[in-house]
């Protein structure tokens, strides 16, 4: 099972606790890195935080949580390494790491019904990267801001 670093803001709270809880059901290894309520966070301080322990090798992959889930994503994607996904649906959840190598997953609590969002992570967790054509455009993304 993976190491899940898992950050939202404020407005993501309740989803990023219903996910965390589901991925230690499902066997995964957990660090919340906040927010632990529902007071006003910002957004950048947990997709920074998120992105960090992925980047640094403290968590295999991320989830991230916020309002939108598009302000977490820009945050994230500012750690070097960092491959951030805003998804709305299972479908771009599963494309997000079978085409972009995703290593963190962004999700928008105000936007997704929370089923959907439990179907999302898990499609995406169990999907595996395609390699072949998608490598080098990986790549390109990962020299970007070096």
């Amino acid at each position: 099972m993976s190491r899940i670093a898992i950050g939202s803001d404020h407005a993501g709270f309740l989803l990023k606790q219903q996910l965390a809880d589901v991925l230690r059901d499902l066997g995964h290894k957990v660090s919340d890195l906040g927010a632990h309520s529902v007071d006003r966070v910002d957004y950048p301080d947990f997709g920074e935080a998120v992105g960090r322990a992925v980047a640094g090798g403290d968590a295999d992959l991320g989830v991230c949580v916020c309002g939108s889930g598009l302000g977490i994503a820009m945050a994230a994607n500012k750690v070097q390494g960092v491959r951030a996904a805003p998804v709305p649906d299972v479908l771009s959840a599963q494309l997000a790491r079978q085409h972009n190598d995703a290593n963190v997953l962004c999700l928008g609590e105000r936007l997704i019904d929370p089923e959907v969002a439990v179907q999302a992570v898990t499609a995406w967790l169990d999907a595996e990267f395609e390699g072949g054509r998608h490598e080098g455009r990986v790549a390109k993304l990962d020299a970007l801001g070096t």
